[in-house]
């Protein structure tokens, strides 16, 4: 007897991508995922891509994934899909140290976030 199947995370009509290790503060990426969010998959592409924001590239890639398991894995229309969320929370931090002047040390830290980002398919009104 094995272990029964985990239920689906997203709905029936939406596919799910999450990127679990970006090197970059979850405020910064935050900034970035607040422009897609709600908007259609075609537009938001154009945003990420044509932004100055360091953290639109990767945030890009997830969405990108994200266009392609709802089209490979759950056969949604691409020209229909929206982004429904994209949020961002926190992941591990490297602390790191920096040498000062009379024999102290100050700290550096360096965080990692995860974002998750989901589409879901519009339905023709």
């Amino acid at each position: 007897m094995s272990k029964p199947a985990s239920p689906r995370k997203v709905g029936d009509k939406e596919a799910l991508a999450v990127n679990t290790s970006v090197r970059g503060s979850p405020y910064k990426l935050n900034l970035v995922a607040g422009l897609i969010r709600g908007k259609k998959v075609g537009d938001a592409l154009n945003i990420l891509s044509f932004s100055t924001k360091a953290m639109a590239v990767e945030v890009r890639k997830t969405l990108a994934s994200a266009i392609a398991n709802a089209e490979n894995n759950h056969n949604l229309d691409v020209d229909s899909l929206i982004v429904q969320e994209a949020s961002v929370g926190k992941g591990l931090v490297m602390k790191r140290f920096a040498t000062r002047a009379r024999g102290r040390s100050a700290r550096i830290v360096k965080p990692f976030s995860r974002i998750r980002v989901v589409v879901r398919e519009q339905e023709e009104a």
